[in-house]
């Protein structure tokens, strides 16, 4: 048996790379708070990451490109980065070491590599700062308030104004939405700080005033007397459903924009990455990010369209309970979600199977669904069996959906897992809204079931940001 290193190299070795996971994580937060240059690794963010957050995400790069990529490597492309003059970017320094492990034309010389790599990197142009206004202030409401704030930066892209809400503000109602953005019973704690305004009916979080209103019709509110103009509307109250009553906020003072948080109809309903680009938001006022199981399995389907084509197939979606159903059993206007959601599970319907087609029209009626809600808070799976076009083996699915995790057009939409134990508390905080579970693929030969696995908040959440940014026209240059 072969003898292991002596355990106090082992220490030594260990105590190098925590120091060099600490200067990495220093350049990444300088570069985002002094030149608004974002790093991700393989799409995972990396602000306000703690060492060990980054060793986990360095494992999980070095696993998924099987490469031995470390955090010295990561830690020389930031220093390349930092020595660059470079715009506002979102640059994934996975993938340029990744190509740096595979590229031998520049030898040592990091910043020619990556200077090379980012020769198209160009001001985005016409990126003018976009005032954004919650319109309503839930679970999917304080997320976005959260990631808006955190990813602040100098400013330059959203810029979150406002929340609308219902009932008198006052110092209690205040004090109560300040605890709820603060501290979250699934997602933890807020990175940042968050004090009360009363005297200006207004929260300050991070430092910066986000005015609170009170507003029972949309069309009745003047936000320009906030210093807010030409404001997109993110609307997440699910109350308003159709683009006659979403309209209704285009009358209010200062709007430009709209973008609900939910399927509608008579609006495009969008999955950023796979069709937003064929929906120009300077003939189009109001957008839907549809749901967050729709945003988790067109990518996949896309993909497989795409590939090998989808005769028919159906989807099962096991969702986590939302606050749509009751806590104890009760009467509500749909059968079964009366039941009390933490002690059941409940078979409901989702109209996700049906939605895919607005963003994918050649598997219009091809998809049957249902969903079963279960007692879990946040987390949840999409079950599909597909009937494919072409013959197909697990590794050839497998290896299919890896590659477009790795590039192309959706790869902020697919995580690919290769982690054996993989649970639904596992996937709470991701960002991609598709997690797909490699290790549960099943084929046999023209059929085929997959598994994917989705944060309905967190990563739902990310997408309705990075629609956002596409209505707003704030993307800045991305490098992944």
């Amino acid at each position: 048996m072969a003898i292991k290193a002596d355990y106090n190299e082992e220490v030594l070795s260990q105590a190098q790379i925590r120091r060099a996971t600490v200067e990495f994580i220093n350049i990444v937060n300088d570069l985002w708070y002094d030149k608004a240059i974002e790093l991700v690794l393989f799409r995972n963010p990396l602000i306000d990451k703690r060492a060990s957050e980054v060793l986990n995400l360095i494992a999980y790069a070095k696993e998924f490109v099987s490469k031995p990529i470390s955090i010295q490597d990561a830690l020389e492309i930031a220093r390349a980065i930092q020595q660059l003059d470079l715009p506002s970017s979102k640059l994934d320094i996975g993938k340029l070491a990744y190509e740096s492990y595979l590229s031998s034309k520049y030898g040592d010389d990091k910043v020619a590599f990556v200077q090379q790599k980012l020769k198209n990197a160009t001001v985005a142009k016409g990126i003018q700062p976009k005032d954004v206004v919650l319109y309503g202030f839930g679970r999917i409401g304080r997320l976005l308030a959260r990631e808006l704030m955190v990813k602040m930066g100098k400013g330059s892209q959203l810029r979150l104004r406002a929340i609308v809400t219902r009932g008198d503000i006052n110092y209690t109602v205040l004090e109560k939405r300040a605890s709820l953005l603060s501290i979250d019973s699934v997602h933890g704690d807020f990175l940042g700080t968050v004090e009360i305004d009363a005297e200006n009916d207004a929260l300050i979080i991070n430092g910066t005033t986000v005015h609170m209103i009170s507003a029972n019709n949309p069309e009745d509110i003047d936000y320009t007397k906030y210093g807010i103009k030409d404001a997109l509307i993110i609307d997440n109250t699910g109350a308003f459903r159709d683009k006659e009553a979403l309209s209704r906020h285009l009358k209010g003072q200062g709007v430009h924009k709209v973008l609900i948080t939910a399927p509608a109809k008579g609006v495009p309903n969008i999955v950023h990455g796979v069709n937003h680009q064929q929906n120009d938001p300077d003939t189009i006022d109001i957008f839907s990010a549809a749901s967050c199981t729709t945003n988790a399995i067109t990518p996949i389907l896309k993909v497989l369209e795409d590939n090998y084509g989808i005769k028919k197939g159906h989807l099962e979606t096991i969702h986590a309970y939302t606050n749509d159903q009751n806590l104890v059993d009760n009467m509500h206007s749909k059968y079964r979600r009366g039941r009390a959601a933490a002690l059941n599970m409940v078979i409901t319907e989702t109209g996700a199977g049906a939605a895919v087609a607005k963003a994918i029209p050649a598997l219009k009626g091809k998809l049957t669904s249902n969903a079963i809600r279960v007692p879990v808070p946040n987390g949840s799976l999409a079950i599909l069996s597909l009937q494919l076009r072409t013959k197909v083996t697990k590794e050839n699915v497998n290896a299919l959906i890896k590659k477009h995790a790795l590039e192309g057009d959706l790869v902020e939409q697919i995580k690919y897992s290769m982690d054996n134990e993989l649970v639904s508390s596992d996937i709470v905080g991701i960002t991609a809204p598709s997690i797909f579970d490699s290790k549960a693929t099943i084929a046999d030969e023209e059929t085929i079931v997959i598994y994917i696995w989705y944060d309905n908040e967190y990563g739902y959440s990310h997408q309705v940001i990075r629609l956002a940014k596409h209505i707003a026209k704030v993307r800045r240059f991305t490098y992944y």
